[in-house]
């Protein structure tokens, strides 16, 4: 077995221990949440975009998903005008909470609508920057739709980064927001549907945490389609990189992030298993 193979199983075991020793309390605290995207965002995604674009004030971006709005704020910080836009009422109302300073400066503005709203649609056309998706395309079940409607926003040479988990990790179910023994179960989304969505109601999952679950089911988005479908909307991957160990965990669980393994990193379908996040730059051409 070779010193790799070896590191993975390790770290994998230690991922794994820790979610059977976490409670998960981040996943329900509103505030906890909205500092661990914050700090994510200033330690790991700005460097990231950082090499491959230069920050300027004013620079609009747009964050679909905002959730709380911690990603966005870091934007803001930077001196960029920021959008949000976010489906989920109760995460609406904490993003305006959170982000009363900046609604109030008339730096930031958030909407509560659906991406694809023709209203949206109109106001949001060749309008943007940066584009910024973090947790939020595995959601998405249409992902070609999806980078269709985002190249649209875009102002020229604008760009967009994703930040996602490929659907094989083993967490990629999004199971671990569950209550209990259903939210330290790694690789169990994998199982057929009604099997697993049944478990989880046997398990005493709400309703609701059981359309969620079925909802990132159906879009089973991985590396390769991601791929795939940014080249069939015509955008060009200009940055990436895969991670083995999510920079998040250092937050969550105080485990150094890792880029992923060489071997594993180039290793197409295997390495879904074991990236926990993927951070993507891309955009309608190449940099100059």
């Amino acid at each position: 077995m070779g010193r790799d193979t070896i590191f993975v199983l390790t770290i994998f075991g230690q991922y794994l221990f820790l979610h059977l020793d976490m409670t998960f309390a981040f996943h329900h605290s509103q505030d906890t949440y909205f500092q661990y995207q914050l700090e994510t965002t200033r330690q790991y995604i700005l460097p990231f975009l950082r090499k491959y674009m230069t920050f300027q004030p004013g620079m609009r971006v747009l964050e679909v998903g905002c959730a709380q709005g911690g990603v966005l704020k870091a934007f803001l910080d930077e001196g960029c005008i920021g959008t949000g836009v976010e489906l989920h009422e109760g995460n609406y109302n904490q993003a305006k909470r959170f982000l009363a300073k900046e609604l109030e400066n008339d730096t930031c503005r958030i909407f509560h609508k659906n991406i694809y709203d023709p209203k949206i649609a109109e106001e949001f056309a060749s309008h943007f920057d940066l584009i910024v998706l973090k947790d939020v395309v595995e959601h998405i079940p249409d992902t070609l739709k999806l980078l269709k409607t985002l190249h649209s926003f875009l102002r020229p040479n604008g760009r967009i980064f994703f930040g996602f988990p490929p659907w094989q990790m083993p967490f990629g179910g999004h199971q671990q927001g569950c209550k209990g023994i259903a939210g330290v179960l790694p690789w169990v989304h994998i199982l057929p549907n009604m099997l697993y969505l049944n478990l989880y109601r046997l398990l005493g999952q709400s309703e609701q945490m059981i359309a969620e679950l079925a909802d990132v089911k159906s879009t089973r988005i991985t590396i390769e389609r991601f791929e795939r479908s940014a080249k069939s909307s015509g955008l060009t991957i200009i940055g990436k990189t895969l991670w083995l160990i999510n920079p998040i965990y250092s937050l969550k669980f105080n485990l150094q992030p890792r880029e992923q393994l060489p071997l594993l990193r180039d290793m197409p379908y295997v390495r879904n298993f074991y990236t926990t996040c993927g951070y993507y730059l891309i955009g309608p051409s190449k940099p100059a």
